[in-house]
């Protein structure tokens, strides 16, 4: 049983930092590290004297024992960020090499943890949030944070040096001067199920009641060039398809991003009320994509309503990307940005009569501290008052950091978008970790596959199996399915399924027949991924090489 031990906390306040084993007093603030049972917490208590104070580090660090035969796995920033296990000799990469100019002109920093975290250029030393593991063979040592409401928790693996800490995100935070609990953090050991169920029940988190969705999406279709005729032709061949349950309509409809309720009436002249009760008339529940976070720079809100920004110590707007005509980020501590989410949401669900919203973008809300308020818990706060607007109907949600949303979501993505070719082109493949790419969606889709049914329903993005406008191959089509329906609980699909020819029907078939098969003994080696599952009985390990070749081992 590997052990994580010689725990020490690091307390930092301006150019004063503290370590200790136990307890200590200052100044400034007493504290104590308590170890026991695999349970690590440190209390601080700040001075009474003081109204407001603020924590520069606070942190726990540990040594382990940690071998070439290893897998380190720690998960990645929010939905899109590439999460994978690594082998010891491998590094992590982040935007340093790309040049500056172009970070500024496309708002890389602003998607992942670039502006708050560094990254090593040691191999073996890598980072994420909230949880990870290091596994050897069958045999995992999973640690966790249990309470990330205030605070992102970004965890390190120094393999060569034997160290896994533990710091919370507390920049920007204000804290009063009672006690409080800076970090508490899980560690177990045993199989997967054993210390992945342990972390769960420990941290009090339950997957909201939501069923597996089977549906569509207009996006890989049409991207933003939809109609109402071009949805209700693809509504007809879903329908006829049948097996489906939810048919979701995503960007496109509205005028500009951030204007919900200004829809396109060139596009939808019935306007959403009549696509949606076309959708209830064939069966099927409606969902509907939005970014509730965000605002593009050509919006009404953008031109007219610049006071509900969220804006940066300099008063600027804080740009959340570079899609569309450049996105920026609300305020939601903005009584008019609340006002005007609600009335967006009572119209969606209640006027427009959609089922589910898919909710995307959502790290936006929380790209910078503020309010006094830490990063973590601004996202925290966010994803409590979307749970608030949207009540008991579902929510899809997509580019956020997951922590915040387990429980909270009934659906989520845990990779980035599936793209029409393999992985990009070699000019994207040097941005950032959250950029388009097949390959990585299908490597989170794997190494998130632990959050499905515990956290809320893995969404692992669409499968495409269409001939046209894609440059997939048939056996990376073929993989994309295969991995999807075996790891994930949301089965979207993006295609005419009535154009399907006898082939593709087949791959699909054998898809599906993988849905609730169970699983075992997930490696990766030189690039390669393994896997097993049981399907009618048999055990057969499958081999995903890094070009998306898909073949039984054995």
């Amino acid at each position: 049983m590997r052990e994580l031990y010689d725990y020490y906390a690091t307390v930092r306040i301006g150019d004063c930092t503290y370590q200790f084993a136990d307890n200590i007093s200052t100044d400034d603030f007493n504290a104590r590290l308590l170890c026991e049972n695999g349970r690590v917490r440190l209390i601080v208590t700040p001075d009474k004297s003081r109204e407001k104070n603020l924590f520069d580090t606070l942190a726990i660090t540990a040594k382990t024992k940690i071998t070439n035969n290893d897998r380190l796995f720690v998960n990645g920033y929010q939905s899109w960020t590439d999460s994978k296990e690594y082998e010891t000799h491998e590094k992590m990469t982040g935007i340093d090499h790309i040049p500056k100019a172009l970070v500024r002109k496309y708002n890389f920093d602003k998607y992942g943890d670039y502006n708050f975290t560094s990254y090593s250029d040691r191999e073996g030393d890598i980072h994420g949030f909230s949880y990870g593991y290091i596994r050897e063979g069958s045999e995992f040592t999973l640690f966790g944070s249990l309470d990330e409401t205030d605070g992102f928790t970004l965890i390190r693996i120094l393999s060569k040096d034997g160290e896994v800490s533990f710091e919370k995100g507390c920049e920007g935070r204000l804290y009063g001067s009672d006690e409080f609990t800076a970090l508490d953090i899980a560690v177990f050991n045993g199989n997967e199920n054993e210390v992945f169920d342990s972390f769960f029940e420990m941290s009090g988190i339950k997957c909201r009641d939501a069923k597996p969705l089977r549906g569509y999406t207009s996006w890989y279709r049409h991207y933003q060039d939809i109609s109402e005729q071009k949805l209700l032709h693809d509504l007809e061949g879903v329908a006829a398809a049948g097996s489906m349950d939810i048919f979701q309509i995503d960007d496109g409809y509205q005028k500009g991003v951030g204007d919900w309720l200004k829809i396109d009436a060139g596009k939808f002249p019935h306007g959403m009320k009549y696509v949606s009760d076309k959708i209830h008339e064939k069966g099927l529940m409606s969902g509907i994509w939005l970014a509730p976070f965000v605002v593009e720079k050509n919006s009404y809100i953008f031109r007219h309503r610049q006071d509900m920004l969220l804006c940066d110590s300099e008063g600027r707007p804080v740009a959340a990307g570079c899609n569309w005509s450049g996105s920026y980020a609300l305020d939601i501590y903005n009584e008019d940005v609340v006002r005007y989410l609600e009335k967006v949401f009572d119209t969606i669900l209640n006027k427009w009569g959609f089922d589910m919203v898919k909710l995307d973008f959502l790290y936006a809300v929380a790209i910078i501290p503020y309010n006094g308020k830490s990063r973590g818990e601004i996202m925290h706060e966010g994803m409590q008052l979307l749970r608030r607007l949207v009540g008991n109907k579902l929510i899809l949600g997509c580019g956020v950091p997951l922590a915040s949303a387990f429980g909270v979501v009934d659906y989520c993505r845990i990779g980035c978008d599936v793209g029409l070719s393999w992985n990009d082109n070699m000019l994207m493949q040097l941005t950032h970790r959250e950029r388009v790419s097949t390959k990585n969606s299908m490597q989170n889709t794997i190494f998130r596959r632990q959050l499905d049914k515990r956290a809320f329903l893995n969404d692992p993005d669409v499968f495409l199996l269409r001939d046209d406008n894609i440059s997939l191959s048939g056996i990376q089509k073929q993989a994309l399915a295969i991995v999807n329906d075996l790891f994930g609980s949301v089965y979207f699909t993006s295609d005419d399924m009535l154009a399907y020819n006898d082939k593709q029907k087949k791959v699909l078939d054998f898809a599906v027949s993988l849905r609730g098969c169970g699983y075992e003994d997930v490696d990766i080696k030189n690039g390669y991924i393994y896997f097993t599952y049981t399907r009618n009985g048999r055990k057969t390990t499958a081999e995903l090489s890094s070009n998306g070749n898909i073949h039984v081992v054995r």
